[in-house]
């Protein structure tokens, strides 16, 4: 159960049994983020690389040129606010679920890829890039 008691919200539980042990923290945690994200915000930012990617934001829709033949359209949800600076993607909202949620959503579009690095990764996410085919040497006999 909780309770807001003097500008504080306390949660308590009705036994000890592990379920309810679990789902106790769980509840806290919601609870604890649902205030955050009232009185702060939640903020994900995305980095777009590659050759003629671009991504504007225009009538609640995020329109993406990520490389194929036609651009990517994304409904945004109406309570979230996205915004495009230079080649960053910025996910604003209350609901750390839904910004979490959203940004997930655009990642997924075209995701990072090991050998160049194109692609739409997190602000801060570290690509471990892969060498690419060595190239074959033939012995003449």
């Amino acid at each position: 159960t909780a309770e807001a008691k003097e500008g504080k919200i306390k949660v308590s539980r009705a036994g000890d049994s592990k379920s309810l042990r679990s789902l106790h923290g769980t509840s806290a945690r919601i609870i604890e983020n649902m205030t955050l994200g009232l009185s702060q915000g939640f903020i994900k930012k995305l980095e777009y690389k590659g050759v003629g990617f671009t991504a504007g934001v225009a009538d609640g829709k995020i329109s993406m040129r990520l490389g194929y033949s036609h651009p990517v359209i994304l409904p945004i949800p109406k309570s979230l606010n996205v915004s495009v600076v230079k080649n960053t993607i910025i996910v604003e909202g209350t609901d750390k679920s839904e910004v979490g949620a959203f940004a997930a959503k655009i990642r997924e579009t075209r995701k990072p890829e090991v050998y160049k690095g194109k692609g739409i990764k997190y602000q801060g996410e570290f690509i471990k890039k892969k060498a690419g085919k060595a190239a074959q040497t033939t012995t003449g006999a």
